[in-house]
């Protein structure tokens, strides 16, 4: 028999998409109120994996990853998402995002994406807010799964994520030095 037990603490990550990059600034201070200071602050690149957000948000779409430097509970994804939510309708324009943020955590193991958009393969949190499990990491890399986005399989975002995954265990690494009498 299992024995339930407390998740260690997650390294939150947001991946941001924006119709304009001088938003930038104004969309990491209210992340920053929130999550706390961030450890990492990615390049800007060009999002060209998809027209999925073209209609709306227009053709020029820059992405940068962001990682926060204070881990936290896995449970608290639901709510970072209605939070990020509630960010991208601050910089809507008639209806049409400018923003979108995409949070979701990393550990030793997993990438895990937050979502409104129900499918066969994530699992209900809290609020509306589903769970997509988005990379697994063995043999030394990230890895995609079938239904994983183009742009996490390839490209900037592996590579920043394993950066970012090396903080993490450094992080826990200490937790447990601390921890430790």
């Amino acid at each position: 028999m299992s024995s339930p037990g407390q998740p260690p603490p997650v390294k939150p990550v947001i991946s941001m998409f924006l119709a304009r990059e001088d938003l930038a600034p104004a969309v990491m201070a209210h992340l920053t109120e929130y999550f706390g200071p961030p450890d990492l602050v990615g390049p800007f690149w060009a999002f060209t994996a998809s027209d999925y957000y073209t209609p709306e948000m227009g053709s020029d779409l820059r992405r940068r990853l962001v990682s926060f430097l204070h881990l936290a509970a896995p449970a608290q994804l639901a709510n970072w998402k209605v939070f990020t939510n509630r960010v991208e309708e601050l910089y809507s324009l008639g209806g049409r995002r400018t923003v979108n943020l995409d949070p979701g955590y990393l550990t030793a193991e997993r990438l895990v994406l937050a979502t409104g958009k129900d499918y066969a393969h994530r699992l209900y949190l809290a609020q509306g807010i589903l769970g997509d499990l988005t990379l697994i990491y063995r043999r030394g890399a990230f890895h995609p799964l079938p239904w994983t986005y183009p742009d996490y399989a390839r490209g900037e975002l592996p590579g920043l994520l394993t950066s970012v995954r090396r903080k993490y265990l450094w992080q826990l690494q200490m937790m447990r030095r601390e921890a430790s009498p």
